[in-house]
Formats: structure tokens, sequence, C-alpha cells
């Protein structure tokens, strides 16, 4: 059993989209194995099911001087803003499948949620960035000390259709926080984002090629499968025997 693994650079999301529905496609026919896309976006924000159009604070004009794309999506949650440095995975995986913790004939989105969540929580820790998880807030969130409050490193939206999962996570690596100033992040307005490269000891500082490693490593572990890297989707899609 493996999950396949296909890095796809930073690519615009609608693009991003357009690949996803294809390999959604793909596994919802038994094509492939279940299959992570880890990538880029150049800045956009995304509206989930449960989003509010006034947790974007910057004007629709501001948005579009800055070169900030707009995208209402399928995804559970409210407003989320990507960008460089920050690593985006998209895992595509049946919930049918032969997964940890699954106790029925499928796993439950609550408890797929749980395994990103921890997939990321090791991922962080690789760095030194001691995570946790914060009852009904999702994501992936630091330690709170003394006055400080905890800071969201990771944001998590997913749908499923048919079993099979889309969307997924978003992990702050390098990424240039301010860009966050556009949006009340996922609606949460009294905490603060943060990521792995302010967050981390000066002597295990990220890249996005080592926070990338690191999260393909630990979503296997998690899963319990061996990641399997392709070098390019048409290598995912090809038929095999």
């Amino acid at each position: 059993m493996h999950i396949n693994l296909l890095h796809l650079g930073r690519i615009p999301y609608h693009e991003a989209l357009g690949i996803q529905q294809q390999v959604i496609a793909a596994r919802k026919q038994n094509l492939i194995a279940d299959t992570l896309l880890l990538l880029e976006h150049p800045p956009v924000l995304t509206l989930g099911r449960n989003a509010h159009r006034s947790n974007i604070l910057a004007s629709d004009d501001q948005l579009a001087q800055r070169g900030v794309e707009l995208h209402e999506v399928n995804r559970g949650g409210d407003v989320t803003y990507h960008g460089p440095g920050q690593l985006v995975g998209y895992p595509i995986v049946d919930l049918r499948g032969d997964l940890p913790g699954k106790k029925g004939p499928h796993l439950g989105p609550v408890d797929y949620v749980r395994l990103l969540e921890e997939a990321l929580i090791r991922t962080c820790g690789d760095f030194g960035v001691m995570t946790q998880r914060i009852c009904k807030l999702t994501g992936v969130w630091t330690m709170a000390g003394g006055t400080i409050r905890e800071k969201k490193i990771a944001a998590i939206g997913v749908h499923v259709s048919q079993g099979i999962t889309s969307h997924g996570f978003a992990l702050n690596v390098t990424t240039d926080l301010r860009d966050f100033e556009w949006i009340i992040p996922c609606g949460i307005n009294d905490r603060q984002v943060t990521s792995l490269e302010l967050e981390a000891d000066s002597d295990r500082q990220p890249t996005m090629e080592s926070a990338l490693n690191a999260t393909a490593r630990n979503f296997g572990r998690i899963f319990e499968r061996q990641m399997l890297w392709c070098d390019s989707l048409d290598q995912l899609l090809a038929p095999h025997g």
C-alpha cells in the first residue's frame, strides 16, 4: 500500500484546482492510489462554504492592485490566504480504504482531519516547534505561554465527495505574514498567525524543500503508507498494467 506524492511547485490556484479535479476523477474510478499533491500558490484568497465576505478586510480594488485572486470553493471553513512560502497539501484519499483508526466502512471526516493535524504537528516538531490542537478550532497551533496566546501555523479545510477527499492543508513555512492582514483568517479574530521560520530555533530554520520532505515523511508515517514520488502529472495518471 502506498500514497502517490506529486510536487507541483508554485502554480496558480485555478491550475491546481484543475489538476486536483483530474486526480479526484482518477481516484474515484480506482485508476490510481491515494495521492498527495504538494505545492505553493501565488497570493490568493479562498472562501470556503462557511465563509463570510466581511472577513476579507481588503477591498476588491486593493486586492486587484496587488494581483491577489479570489476564489469561492467547496471546502469547509471560512476565508484562507495562500501565498509564496506556504506549503499547501491536497490529499486525495479514499476514506473507505485501509486507514488508521477506521472503525466502520469508512473513516469519518473529523478523524481524517485529526490525522492531517497529527502529520503537521510532527512536521513542526522536526523543526523544534511544539504545536497542538485546540478544541473546536481546526488546524495546528503553537503552545501558549504566559501572556502569549496560541498562534495558528497551519490551516485545514477539506471536502469529501463519494468517499474521496479533496482540498487539505496549508502550512506557513517562510510566508510573509503581513499578507494575512488582508483577512480575518478562518474568521478567528482573537489569535494571530505565525510561521515555521518565526518559531523555529536558529539552528533549525526551515526551507520550503526541507518542510516539504518532512511533511511527506510524516504524512506517510501517520497514514501508515509508503510515499511514492511521481515525476509528473502524466506519470501519475498514466494507465498501469
